[in-house]
């Protein structure tokens, strides 16, 4: 018997849209006034982690993370958060990644409910900002649970929101985090960007261009891990 879909819930950088170079200019910033020099290949550390998580990795990697109290690091945190905003307000329907709007359409054709799972409390903003709100029957960010990524936490809570079974849900992630997160919410995971880093995904596709309805509802009624 054919196992059917109730939702599929979606990451927001590097899924619905690219908002990571955004990010990482936004913490390039703060790290430079700490004294900290970042790059890109380890801002590749930070795609999918929390806020609060991001800066503590940054403040490791520059050897300064007894230097500041919680306080301190909140107020950094909000720092950077300010930024970020003024820096996302460029965002338009324009920069919807491919393949997308053909797949929202596609669920939406086929009545299968759409969630967002990101660890950006900005996520609503963003939405607004490429017009897409419309298309998302419940959103769960940062604000709404304890735990980040990869706990299951914000993958869990949108599929109730959703009020779908995980085992009957999909998640699309780029990072491994989302990815680890997905699995250990007892979903299948679909990762986009590179196989050798996204291998515990259950489907894996290089872009988003590739995301196919099709191919997702046919490597899902394949999967043996879910009945």
């Amino acid at each position: 018997m054919s196992k059917k879909i109730q939702a599929v819930i979606f990451d927001l950088d590097g899924v619905i849209t690219d908002t990571a170079e955004y990010h990482y200019l936004a913490w390039k910033e703060l790290a430079a006034r700490l004294g900290i020099s970042i790059d890109r290949e380890f801002n590749e550390q930070l795609k999918g982690v929390s806020r609060t998580d991001s800066l503590e990795k940054i403040l490791m990697h520059g050897g300064k993370e007894k230097e500041f109290t919680e306080e301190e690091k909140a107020e950094l945190a909000a720092s950077k958060n300010d930024h970020y905003k003024t820096l996302i307000k460029q965002i338009t329907p324009d920069d919807i990644l491919p393949g997308i709007r053909e797949l929202l359409q596609n669920l939406k054709e086929e009545q299968i409910k759409i969630g967002l799972a990101s660890a950006s409390k900005n996520a609503p903003v963003i939405l607004e900002r490429l017009q897409l709100a419309s298309r998302f029957d419940a959103v769960a960010d940062a604000g709404a649970v304890k735990k980040g990524k990869p706990d299951p936490e914000i993958f869990l809570t949108a599929a109730a929101l959703l009020e779908a079974e995980p085992r009957h849900c999909i998640g699309i992630e780029d990072a491994l985090a989302g990815v680890e997160a997905i699995k250990s919410a007892g979903m299948f995971a679909v990762g986009v960007g590179p196989q050798d880093i996204l291998k515990e995904a259950d489907m894996v596709v290089s872009y988003t261009s590739e995301l196919s309805f099709t191919d997702i509802l046919a490597n899902y009624q394949q999967s043996g891990s879910m009945v």
